[in-house]
């Protein structure tokens, strides 16, 4: 790890409090005397528990939702590992800021607000309004062939999550959502899940965006080929130097993003197995970003279930999705909207006047 990412995170991870436990014990004997049979509200309770064990005497104040979607482009597509070009990301882009993409309909529908950075896309964009413009390069390099990034780059993005993190803190937000775009990403995360979750590349790499036998059959080859290069049999690296050399700019910036906002007591909801990427990286570098994390969702991608397990995180959702930009996060919003409105504001069995089980 090179010394400015080391000055960087340090400074973060020192400022990274655990999840209180005090409270979540005082969640769990509220939530026992809300007037239900006990344990009756399931997953929704444990939700509750977790955002009073994050926002502590803040937990009964309103929610302040946001989604940041965080795009990069790949050099790795130049061997052919995506049904999509390339430029797909671009134009992706322009459509987000057109109100045009799935992230756009859900994010209105659930009053989150929407952020889309470029960190990374190989394309000029002048004079867009609405886009958050923090490119560092026009895409990595093809990391079949060399790192990803070298550690300026990286160094470069993952101050770049940190400080759009702070900027969320400024602004009040208290739940976000963690989305990206980026063509051939789905190739970076299953060599960040292999080598992290030490399992054969072909448990952790689907087809994508839908490629057929034959490209599924090559992108494996090439994904086997860049793990084999970068970390040969026996070594252990550190998490950083994985994002380094098999990462995107994007994954590196929701990785700073990830551990900004724990730093800053900011529940997060990693989205597909993309972000979910970035929030296994964030856990290696510091484990106590583990008790902000939630899983908006179960992805078709197999890396995702792996890198769950890998986090120890219970999907909130399983929809059979695999579209990225942060929608199956901002789809679980209203999940935990809903627990703490019934944490919040369900009577107790004293003040109901209702009588409690008797065995």
């Amino acid at each position: 790890m090179s010394a400015s990412n080391q000055l960087i995170l340090s400074h973060v991870r020192s400022a990274i409090a655990p999840t209180s436990e005090q409270w979540l014990a005082r969640a769990r004997a509220h939530l026992d005397v809300l007037t239900k049979p006990l344990g009756s509200l399931g997953v929704l309770e444990d939700l509750a528990a977790q955002m009073v064990s994050i926002r502590q005497d803040d937990f009964a104040g309103p929610l302040q939702k946001s989604v940041y979607v965080f795009a990069a482009d790949h050099g790795v597509t130049a061997e052919g590992v995506s049904a999509y070009p390339s430029e797909v990301t671009r134009q992706m882009v322009l459509n987000f800021l057109a109100h045009g993409a799935a992230i756009n309909v859900l994010a209105k529908l659930h009053h989150v607000e929407l952020n889309v950075i470029d960190v990374g896309v190989d394309a000029d964009f002048h004079g867009i309004d609405g886009l958050l413009n923090h490119k560092i390069r026009k895409g990595t390099r093809n990391m079949l062939r060399e790192p990803a990034m070298d550690d300026e780059e990286l160094a470069q993005a993952l101050e770049i999550g940190i400080k759009l993190a702070a900027g969320a803190k400024a602004k009040g937000q208290n739940l976000v959502a963690v989305g990206e775009m980026g063509i051939g990403n789905t190739s970076a995360a299953s060599a960040i899940t292999s080598v992290l979750a030490q399992t054969p590349v072909v448990h952790v790499s689907g087809r994508g965006t839908g490629l057929d036998s034959a490209a599924y059959a090559h992108k494996l080859r090439v994904i086997e080929a860049i793990v084999h290069k970068h970390f040969p049999a026996g070594t252990t690296p550190e998490p950083l130097d994985v994002l380094r050399r098999v990462g995107g700019l994007e994954i590196a910036a929701m990785t700073g993003f990830i551990l900004g906002a724990a730093r800053y007591g900011i529940a997060i909801i990693a989205d597909g197995f993309i972000s979910t990427a970035a929030a296994a990286i964030a856990f290696s570098v510091e484990p106590r970003v583990r008790g902000y994390l939630f899983a908006g969702h179960q992805s078709e991608e197999p890396g995702h279930r792996v890198l769950l397990e890998y986090l120890d995180l219970k999907p909130i959702l399983s929809l059979s999705m695999r579209l990225g930009e942060g929608t199956g996060a901002v789809l679980a919003m209203p999940i935990i909207e809903s627990a703490m409105a019934l944490y919040n504001q369900m009577a107790t069995f004293a003040s109901a006047g209702v009588s409690e089980a008797t065995a």
